[in-house]
């Protein structure tokens, strides 16, 4: 066989193989590094760049090699290319930059080969001698091609540089035939290299979305702006703690870059359903607050009461019922009874960890005054703001705490509603499972902590240290340090957060790191890691797998972690 035929034959099988590894790349930058070390290793090239087109019409350098400096930028490697990038047409006149080869290649999508750029007048080489003489090169012979897409649009330039003898090493020409073979490659790279970009564009639109949404949702609220950029901070702290580990339940845990990406968009998205809650029941700051705070109702009623006080006093003096001592006396501790039993409705309607039985027994006492208002005898208060008031915990009813719980419902359900690809098909479950508890005893679908995946359960410890720590509630105010890791603390006793989770986020010192960067001077206190690591988890009773499992099918995808 003629050595020529046999090279063609090597060349051609050259572009099976790099065909065939270009459509299989998935990274943009190790897919620039292989078209242009596959062009240089085609024609035995010593350098080469390769351009990416920018969408302002610039051409970024993406990817430089130059072998015998041993010059390795761009690309898989990690350091950048400090060159700016080329303009495809003039910013000042808007007229095409036909002066650089790379930019004219792309303008008029043809393929430029010079022998020697020292010896041509079309093209201003001037960039390149000054980076010859700073590094004692000589930049030879030329070929730049153009990467064309399936639309005919240029999406980059390829240059190789100094094609060089085989046998002699000398730089010589690139042949008619090597540009062949180049062009041929270049247009397959074009293919993948368009693919890849409209798959980064797509991802970027994604998640650009997906922001959106999630800064929708904190907007939405004059208060909890942040908490959906907060939580997957926490989160993916944790997450990288966990892969850490090299001993222990997590030592196994561990996540590629799907992984990582999948657990990004769950913790943006884990809220999204939110966007269905009515603002005055996820903003409610007082127990009486609906659209407004129906306590300005309650001190009007005061403000009659007040009224008919005075009135009944000026009544009694002026009918000379009475001393007129022991009546302004009287008067008196009228108004002081009122302004206590105001000031007594105020402190409840605050909300709070605890109401002890007395206080909701003159709660009702209080509101059970007869009261008259528009010639109708009524209650002071009425029985709807004798319930809110006597809200033992926090400052919700039953009914709104339900409501509140149903965003994690509508998040689950407009989340599966969507086409995840599949990599990240466990979006949902991730998402939608940071109010679940090991137990059981969580919701929507009361999950057991073995049908939960770790980035779930990481997500879980996440949201409640944010809430905990968050400055910006209107129902409560930010807990110091050791308050939040105290109440988490029973939570790891009560089953509600992963222990093993819990413990690596107390020993890897994450609260800390994190408070430091978010938190407030003031909030900052010790910690005693030792006894929160003490803490033993209540024993519980798991239920059969058919009864988790059928908890677990009836609201989520058929995939657990």
């Amino acid at each position: 066989m003629e050595i020529g035929l046999r090279k063609r034959i090597e060349r051609l099988e050259l572009l099976h193989r790099v065909a065939i590894a270009l459509s299989a790349e998935q990274d943009k930058d190790r897919l620039v590094e292989m078209i242009l070390e596959e062009a240089k290793k085609l024609c035995n090239a010593d350098a080469g760049t390769l351009y990416l087109r920018t969408q302002d019409d610039h051409l970024r350098f993406a990817i430089l090699r130059t072998e015998s400096l041993g010059l390795s930028l761009g690309g898989s490697t990690g350091k950048p290319i400090d060159l700016p990038p080329i303009p495809l047409y003039d910013p000042e006149s808007g007229k095409p930059n036909h002066r650089n080869i790379a930019s004219y290649s792309a303008l008029v999508k043809q393929s430029i080969n010079i022998p020697d750029a020292y010896h041509h007048q079309g093209f201003d080489f001037s960039g390149t001698k000054a980076f010859d003489s700073h590094n004692g090169y000589r930049s030879t012979s030329f070929l730049t091609i153009p990467l064309v897409n399936y639309e005919g649009l240029v999406v980059g330039v390829l240059q190789l540089i100094n094609a060089t003898d085989p046998q002699s090493g000398t730089v010589i020409a690139f042949s008619r035939e090597l540009q062949d073979f180049v062009e041929t490659l270049a247009y397959q790279a074009a293919i993948a290299l368009d693919n890849q970009l409209l798959l980064d564009g797509q991802k970027a639109l994604m998640e650009s979305f997906i922001k959106l949404i999630a800064t929708a949702i904190d907007a939405k609220s004059p208060y909890t702006g942040g908490h959906c950029e907060r939580v997957p901070v926490i989160t993916e702290m944790l997450a990288k703690a966990a892969c850490d580990c090299s001993e222990g339940p997590l030592s196994e845990f561990h996540m590629d870059e799907k992984d990582w990406y999948e657990m990004r968009i769950a913790a943006w998205m884990h809220d999204c359903g939110k966007v269905v809650t009515p603002v005055h029941v996820m903003d409610k700051a007082t127990k009486l607050e609906t659209i407004f705070d129906r306590i300005d109702m309650v001190r009007a009623r005061f403000e009659v009461l007040r009224r008919d006080a005075e009135l009944a006093y000026l009544r009694a003096l002026h009918a000379r019922e009475g001393d007129p001592d022991s009546l302004r006396a009287a008067y008196d501790a009228e108004l002081k009874r009122l302004d206590d039993d105001l000031a007594f409705l105020e402190k409840a309607n605050e909300g709070g960890e605890f109401l002890a039985k007395e206080v909701q027994d003159r709660i009702r006492e209080i509101g059970n005054r007869p009261y008259r208002e528009g010639g109708e005898l009524r209650t002071l208060l009425t029985k709807e703001e004798i319930e809110n008031l006597c809200i033992a915990k926090g400052t919700l009813t039953p009914e709104e705490r339900i409501v509140i719980n149903g965003h994690m419902v509508q998040t689950i359900k407009m989340l599966e509603a969507l086409p995840w690809p599949r990599y990240l098909r466990r979006v949902p479950e991730i998402a939608g499972g940071h109010h679940e508890k090991m137990d059981g005893s969580g919701y929507p679908k009361g999950l057991y902590a073995g049908d939960m995946s770790i980035p779930a359960r990481i997500m879980a410890i996440a949201d409640v240290f944010e809430a905990l720590t968050a400055q910006d509630r209107p129902y409560k105010k930010g807990k110091t340090l050791s308050e939040t890791m105290r109440i988490m603390g029973f939570m790891k006793r009560d089953n509600h957060l992963d222990p093993d989770l819990f413990n690596l986020f107390v020993r890897s010192g994450i609260y800390r790191e994190y408070g430091n960067r978010y938190l407030p001077q003031e909030l900052i206190d010790e910690i005693d890691e030792t006894a929160l690591l003490a803490i033993e988890p209540k024993p519980f009773e798991l239920p059969s797998k058919d009864e988790r499992f059928k908890r677990r099918d009836s609201f989520l995808p058929e995939y657990c972690f």
